[in-house]
């Protein structure tokens, strides 16, 4: 019989990590509502034709297909399947897909529900994904987004909004030395015009975007494979100098130099760039929190204008949040027009970095406050009245089950981190008292019900 054993990128979760975990979401959850955000989930499998041509050419080959039920090969492309050719066979034998992130099928639900909705839409939604990466240190095939998109307005206050959501999660996250990373598409856009390679914008984004895993020389080198002359690869170069600019005014002086001043597009996206960080600080977002990233590029096809990323200094991981705006996401599914931008939050690659950090709080545990021991068989009822006494007064609590050997129980307690223990024996119940047992300092402390719960709430 062989081990059990799950496969690779994915993980279990036991209590310690999901108290963590539900920790997390708990404050997402919160902060979304606080903004005015309404939840929504979708199926964990979509039709794979809802999926396939949205995420570019590398992330399609990332997608989870679900073979179809019963006998997948009667229906099986033959030429195909004689040819071994896995592309063409794959649409007789496969008709879903897990989903690859959170934006695409919100997309579908938009269309799919747009009698129902009020418009502009501000929804939030935390489930699986599922992603055919590589799995590594903060790579995973199967991972939570919690994403907040807001469809139906093209007023760069919600890309506004949105950033304050960044900062103020974050930040009651206790994640250290997170900056939020901007750009616009449009400026990618119009750097790719002055280039003279606009025809060549799919792999000019796809190199940039690997700039986080491979430096410099391994897009210059993703450029030449792709087939860029040296020309375009130096002012790419040029374009990654501009990071070295300390300044946000510094760096976009210099970008607005490689742009053309009759590209009245990319004029206009450098400047709601500039209006955006302004309001931003005005807001309170700290100025440090803030970088102005000309080279970012966000390599899925759907975005179109501002993008965003979000980077912990020094962390095990990559980005761990990211977004955009896309302008007619929706008219993929037939109904054009409708502007939305929207973040994710990487759930998984936060918990990866505060717990890097050590920065997990004490208020992320979850447990028993307090544990009822069992010290003979005649003190049952007694416990159970207690029992009840304390969740009625809101306070995690649990009953010890058997009447086992006290140092057993209290070592119990102490396994699960329970802060109290209660016991009552023959001599606390002819005094009508319970002795409340302090386990971080061993003290202890002969009380009436009314005081252990005034002690313990």
């Amino acid at each position: 019989m062989s081990k059990p054993s799950i496969p690779k990128g994915t993980r279990d979760f036991g209590p310690h990590v999901m108290a963590r975990r539900n920790w997390m979401f708990g404050i997402m959850r919160e902060a979304f509502e606080r903004h005015g955000f309404q939840p929504i989930e979708t199926p964990a499998m979509e039709n794979l034709s809802t999926l396939t041509g949205k995420y570019g050419e590398e992330g399609d080959q990332l997608i989870f297909r679900i073979l179809n039920n019963g006998d997948f090969l009667a229906k099986a492309d033959a030429q195909a399947l004689a040819s071994s050719d896995s592309k063409a066979l794959v649409s007789s034998i496969s008709k879903k897909a897990l989903r690859y992130d959170l934006t695409v099928p919100f997309a579908r639900f938009v269309v799919m529900s747009r009698n129902e909705l009020q418009f502009p839409f501000r929804r939030y939604q935390m489930q699986t994904v599922w992603r055919g990466d590589r799995p590594g240190k903060g790579r995973y095939q199967e991972f939570t987004q919690c994403d907040a998109d807001i469809i139906g307005s093209e007023s760069a206050l919600c890309e506004l909004d949105l950033m304050l959501l960044f900062d103020e999660v974050l930040a009651k996250l206790g994640v250290p030395g997170y900056r939020i990373a901007i750009n616009d598409r449009r400026l990618l856009n119009g750097l790719a015009r002055s280039w003279g390679v606009s025809d060549q914008l799919g792999d000019l984004t796809i190199a940039l975007d690997k700039w986080d895993k491979v430096g410099t020389p391994g897009v210059v080198k993703e450029l030449g494979d792709r087939g860029f002359e040296s020309s375009v690869i130096q002012s790419v170069e040029g374009l990654f100098e501009l990071l070295h600019q300390p300044s946000f005014s510094d760096r976009m002086r210099d970008l607005r130099s490689m742009l053309s001043a009759e590209d009245s597009e990319a004029q206009g996206a450098w400047t709601e760039m500039q209006i955006l960080f302004e309001r931003a600080q005005n807001c309170g977002i700290d100025p440090d929190r803030l970088l102005f990233d000309p080279a970012l590029a966000r390599g899925l096809d759907y975005y179109t204008g501002a993008i965003f990323e979000v980077r912990v200094d020094n962390a095990p991981v990559g980005s761990i949040c990211g977004g955009g705006r896309y302008a007619d996401l929706t008219g993929i599914f037939g109904w054009e027009g409708m502007s939305g931008v929207g973040i994710s939050f990487g759930a998984d690659r936060i918990y990866d970095v505060l717990e890097h950090f050590d920065c997990f709080p004490e208020e992320s545990r979850v447990g028993s406050k307090i544990m009822i021991v069992q010290m003979d068989d005649e003190g049952v009822d007694d416990a159970l009245v207690l029992l009840q006494a304390l969740r009625n007064a809101g306070v995690d609590s649990e009953l010890y089950p058997d009447p086992a050997k006290m140092k057993k129980q209290l070592k119990h307690a102490s396994d699960l981190g329970v802060q109290f223990v209660a016991m009552r024996g023959e001599q606390e119940r002819s005094a009508d008292v319970w002795t409340l047992r302090d386990m971080s300092t061993g003290d202890q402390v002969a009380c009436t019900v009314d005081e252990l719960l005034n002690r313990v709430i």
